[in-house]
């Protein structure tokens, strides 16, 4: 439960932030240029019944627009007088136009105003990463220091790879870290140099390994390889039952051979699936008996087998360490200056990364990998780390200036479409057409959202 906690208010911080500050790059321009905004709302005020669903609101005094805070924390919005969005005052566009409305303004200060709130995510989460390359600098465990190698799937041992490569880069230059940017330079290359026993070795690749594939497959393309080597043991729990310690080894699991960490969880895998499948509690309950064998530095080559009955979550209550805990750091420390570009190029990277992963979202595959409000929240740390915590609120300020600035009504990008295209001809669509879009725009990102929401309740009860 803490946990949850821990995770729902980084992730209610970051999205308040990021939608106050989207909402005030409307604002901003809409009041550079004279245009009444009726409401700046934080989270949607959906009313209900007598309610008109705000926990707060105020109005300053001599100000035209109403601030407030709605009961749904679905985003936020900023009610601009004369302008079809979201709240579908038509009313309002019945009446004779003022010179205060947006609809009355220049085309090129209304285009403004539409881009102002992606303009701001943009900047600000170039100014994040500078402020984190500058304050903890850039960290990282370079590729070619992780001397005990990776673990690679059946995928890519058909390719070449063999556990315990330790990868090095492509013919593209070194790989920074271990990362998504590595498997999508893995997936356009025509070869990879790994070292191999010391030695430097060429893998020739495809080209066009999908990337989504690589990134979805069980186990996975490459992981970093990590001893099956016991480091703590939770109290209570059944390791703690069976006498494992510190420094055990894992041998095998029902009898199969283990060579890596990597390997008993897949194993582990294998067995929850098969629990899945299982037709009666009988055959659970034969799933859930299994044999560990474990051995260590003080049983001179015996091994030790315990057999026990898991629970249904298979948990065993011991921890290996992390690959993180196995090697060194690299850190390069950034001066103020220093940082800006850095941080340009750092948040760029990052944009172009996201947008080349885009088209995977158009298979059945990509589909199901979209995630809503519990995957964006479970991207946060379960511990307060600060860092961590920005790093994230800047990829999300990325996607929230990439997704709303796509040509697709009632966002941001479908706003823009029709400007350009009134900018270009020097026709304004029609109010009518401009309202039927801005349903079915509205329409289309309902849908998204239930997807995505729903692909987290698959996702959380074991069906995907």
């Amino acid at each position: 439960m803490e946990i949850f906690l821990i995770k729902l208010l980084q992730f209610l911080l970051a999205i308040s932030l990021l939608v106050l500050l989207h909402e005030g790059g409307h604002f901003f321009f809409s009041k550079l240029f004279g245009v009444k905004v009726d409401k700046f709302y934080m989270f949607f005020d959906a009313g209900i019944g007598k309610w008109d669903g705000s926990l707060f609101k105020f109005k300053p005094k001599n100000s035209d627009t109403q601030y407030g805070v709605g009961w749904l924390p679905l985003g936020g919005y900023c009610k601009i007088a004369g302008m079809i969005d979201e709240s579908f005052d038509t009313e309002q566009m019945k009446q004779p136009v003022q010179p205060w409305e947006f609809r009355a303004k220049p085309t090129w200060q209304r285009l403004l105003i539409m881009i102002g709130g992606v303009l701001v995510n943009f900047l600000l989460a170039l100014f994040i990463y500078s402020m984190v390359l500058f304050t903890w600098g850039d960290q990282y465990i370079a590729t070619r220091d992780m001397s005990l190698g990776f673990k690679f799937n059946q995928e890519a041992k058909q390719l070449g790879f063999r556990d315990g490569d330790v990868l090095i880069g492509t013919e593209n230059g070194d790989f920074k870290d271990f990362s998504a940017d590595l498997f999508r330079e893995l997936s356009t290359a025509s070869e990879a140099h790994v070292s191999r026993n010391g030695k430097d070795v060429t893998i020739p690749l495809p080209g066009d390994i999908n990337l989504l594939s690589m990134l979805k497959s069980t186990p996975l393309f490459a992981a970093p390889l990590i001893p099956a080597v016991v480091d703590s043991v939770v109290p209570g729990t059944i390791a703690h039952r069976i006498h494992l310690q510190k420094g055990d080894r894992l041998v095998a699991i029902n009898g199969k051979r283990v060579d890596s960490y990597n390997e008993f969880t897949y194993e582990i895998g294998r067995l929850q699936d098969m629990l899945h499948e299982a037709e009666s509690a009988q055959d659970s309950l034969a799933i859930r008996r299994v044999a560990l064998t474990f051995t260590n530095d003080k049983a001179n080559g015996k091994w030790y087998v315990a057999q026990t009955t898991l629970s249904p979550t298979l948990q065993f209550g011991f921890f290996t360490q992390n690959y993180r805990a196995l090697y060194k750091t690299t850190t390069r420390q950034y001066g103020f200056f220093e940082s800006f570009p850095a941080g340009i190029k750092y948040g760029w990277n990052v944009l172009a990364g996201y947008v080349s992963d885009l088209k995977y979202v158009f298979s059945a595959d990509g589909a199901k990998s979209l995630g809503g409000f519990g995957a964006i929240g479970n991207l946060f740390p379960a511990t307060w780390d600060w860092h961590a915590f920005w790093l994230m609120t800047a990829f999300l300020s990325i996607i929230l200036a990439f997704m709303n600035i796509l040509p697709i009504p009632a966002l941001d990008g479908g706003h823009v479409l029709f400007l350009l295209y009134e900018m270009i001809t020097g026709r304004k669509p029609s109010e009518n057409f401009l309202i039927r879009a801005e349903y079915i725009g509205f329409g289309i990102l309902i849908l998204l959202m239930v997807v995505a929401n729903l692909n987290d309740i698959l996702r959380w009860l074991g069906y995907m």
